[in-house]
């Protein structure tokens, strides 16, 4: 079952991923941070469906959705071409990634757009959560860091929490002087410390999968490791 929402304002966050505002008449959204929707649409008179998770908490009538445009992506173009005014099909948020217990300390590791259910959880963390939390958050470089102000933000407000970027491309910023190389290269720092944490991992499938790896040698096993659960078989084809 969809639900026809309308697009409220579009905002450009980088220069490859806008941010799209949907609004719902006479609907609550209710769901965990984290989880996602599916957009539908006509291409070539085929049915496209395709996930995107919603940024914004639950409890209202508006989905905040940040995707990147593909060239070759039928979906991403198809929503980059969308306008105020304009209304989608969506469906209703659910999924597999959310945060499981709000007092037990946690790791969260992201690139890219997976930063976008891990944002809401860390917010949900800051808001409800008792434990230790630390987000790991990867890009090639500064100027594709989304949610960054935010983050910085809860970070300043929330001692429980830290916030770490590490970027993989910083030949073209000199003036760059955190971490540096791939998010999982960062995965002991990300957990030490921590007591018996829950690891919430979102992001390119390769490095979800190679972060699932690295924490089973780290003697943290499958049970506390949540990511949204495609990675492996996308990350094999």
């Amino acid at each position: 079952m969809t639900l026809t929402v309308t697009v409220a304002d579009v905002h450009r966050m980088t220069p490859d991923v806008t941010q799209f505002r949907l609004v719902a008449d006479d609907h609550t959204f209710e769901y965990e941070p984290g989880q996602h929707t599916a957009i539908h649409f006509e291409d070539d008179g085929e049915d496209v469906e395709r996930p995107y998770t919603a940024a914004t908490l639950p409890g209202t009538n508006q989905l905040v959705l940040a995707i990147k445009r593909y060239d070759d992506g039928t979906a991403s173009v198809y929503m980059h071409d969308r306008e105020p005014g304009d209304e989608i099909e969506i469906e209703e948020v659910s999924g597999n990634l959310h945060v499981r217990d709000l007092d037990r300390d946690a790791a969260f590791l992201a690139t890219g757009t997976g930063i976008t259910p891990i944002y809401p959880m860390l917010r949900q963390y800051a808001r409800e959560g008792g434990g230790t939390a630390r987000l790991v958050f990867g890009e090639r470089d500064q100027e594709h860091l989304i949610f960054r102000e935010s983050l910085d933000q809860i970070r300043a407000e929330h001692p429980n929490l830290s916030v770490e970027y590490v970027l993989s491309d910083r030949e073209d910023d000199r003036a760059w002087n955190g971490r540096t190389g791939h998010v999982q290269d960062h995965l002991p720092e990300a957990i030490e410390g921590l007591d018996d944490p829950a690891c919430y991992v979102c992001g390119v499938p390769e490095m979800v999968v190679e972060t699932e790896e690295l924490l089973d040698e780290e003697g943290i096993d499958d049970d506390p490791i949540y990511t949204e659960g495609w990675e492996r078989d996308a990350a094999e084809d």
